[in-house]
């Protein structure tokens, strides 16, 4: 029998954190061996089994992230994209393998993270959902079917008021998948935003409306608009759970993988 895969968790006492640890000792083949939070957490000294509303795990939470990753076999990193990068270098350096959920990296964090995968499996997705994977692949497809001649589309996504990046992540993803089914750069055609006096919306551009309130979890639409019919492609998070078994999943999945930056399509074996 293998030997169970030591996850390690960065951001341990936030909520995709705990959510993480939980679903980690509800899978097979896995344990959690390690949490790492921000100096200063109230949380650190404490079990991560217990902030989690787990039973006691005997895996206490510390603040030295770096002595955290090189004893664990892959970290899960839901935090923010300053603290993504320096725990993608540290994995780099220790050989630990890496999932990222974190969203609302810039071009220049996304290459940190890129050159860390030189060296690390890493499986970085917008979205960890089952769902929204196979969403990304339906919108991809059928882009390229209905043509920018006939179909305008729009990509809406709502999320809880406390989001600090918007568009969000998975829209993104989503109009990235759009614009690789019609063959162009998303940043040639996108559109984050109308107000005033605009003009006839131009041929081929993709749309992005962001809607903030509340306690929303995620619902991201794509909208394919022609004359006289429209095709919508709707995912709603009913709870982050799903976000967490995915990035489980992906921890999972890493074992025996050679270096490089993988996404959830290859998790789901969308892509080879």
């Amino acid at each position: 029998m293998a030997e169970e895969l030591k996850i390690g968790v960065v951001g341990a006492s936030g909520r995709m954190g705990q959510m993480v640890a939980g679903q980690v000792t509800a899978m097979p083949g896995c344990v959690v061996a390690g949490g790492a939070d921000q100096p200063g957490a109230a949380a650190i000294g404490k079990d991560i089994g217990t902030t989690a509303g787990l039973e006691v795990l005997g895996v206490e939470i510390g603040d030295d992230a770096a002595a955290m990753i090189a004893g664990v076999d892959v970290v899960v990193d839901f935090t923010v994209p300053e603290a993504t990068i320096e725990h993608a270098r540290l994995a780099a350096q220790a050989g630990s393998a890496m999932v990222i959920g974190t969203t609302g990296l810039d071009k220049e964090q996304a290459n940190v993270i890129e050159a860390a995968a030189r060296h690390v499996p890493i499986v970085w997705a917008p979205n960890m959902s089952v769902g929204v994977t196979l969403m990304l692949a339906l919108a991809e497809q059928v882009a390229g079917i209905l043509g920018p001649e006939d179909y305008d589309i729009e990509i809406v996504e709502m999320h809880h008021k406390h989001k600090i990046d918007a568009p969000s992540g998975t829209a993104l993803g989503l109009g990235h998948a759009v614009a690789a089914g019609r063959g162009v750069a998303l940043d040639t055609v996108y559109k984050a935003a109308r107000d005033g006096h605009t003009g006839a919306r131009p041929t081929g551009e993709i749309g992005f409306a962001v809607l903030r309130g509340g306690d929303v979890v995620g619902e991201h639409s794509v909208v394919y608009a022609g004359e006289g019919e429209q095709i919508v492609l709707t995912h709603k998070a009913g709870n982050r759970g799903v976000f967490a078994a995915g990035a489980v999943r992906a921890a999972l999945w890493t074992r025996g993988r050679a270096s490089g930056l993988y996404s959830m399509r290859h998790v789901l074996g969308f892509e080879d």
